[in-house]
């Protein structure tokens, strides 16, 4: 057969992927459509993301699935307007990625593709975004969240 007659591979609508934290204690699968690494994976310069080390995607909440309640596991940390969990696993420190219960309908995620096991980020197709322009206050929070008089988050 020449190259020519090959039959052409079909494009997939989705890809699921398994993911979750450096020690394994936090673990989840994505559905995403379209499937990477077609799907453009948000990088901003926001000061969570930058921090955080996000490279976002946006599955609504019915395209994650927690495994072993790994979603109630997970720790969080509210800044800002504090409508949002950054989550985290709490036995390693691995930022996973944002819960955007409260903010979004339907209910979205954004998850972190460093979180999604055997992905090669180099391979991926990234949007470019100026977070720390977009949302207010249009700074860069960074360093601004804790009251050290206080001992508490601001």
């Amino acid at each position: 057969m020449s190259t020519s007659e090959k039959p052409q591979e079909e494009k997939k609508d989705s890809g699921t992927y398994e993911a979750g934290c450096h020690c394994g204690y936090i673990k989840f699968s994505v559905t995403l459509s379209p499937p990477l690494p077609e799907y453009k994976v948000l990088d901003c310069n926001c000061s969570a993301c930058t921090h955080l080390g996000y490279l976002l995607v946006y599955p609504k909440a019915t395209e994650v699935t927690w495994h072993n309640n790994s979603r109630e596991r997970c720790a969080s940390y509210r800044f800002n307007t504090k409508q949002k969990d950054q989550m985290f696993c709490p036995k390693c420190g691995a930022s996973l990625g944002i819960d955007f219960k409260d903010t979004r309908k339907p209910h979205t995620y954004g998850i972190s593709a460093r979180t999604f096991y055997g992905i090669d980020l180099d391979g991926l197709a990234y949007k470019k975004s100026n977070g720390v322009n977009l949302v207010e206050p249009n700074e860069d929070l960074s360093g601004h969240t804790w009251d050290e008089e206080k001992q508490v988050l601001k």
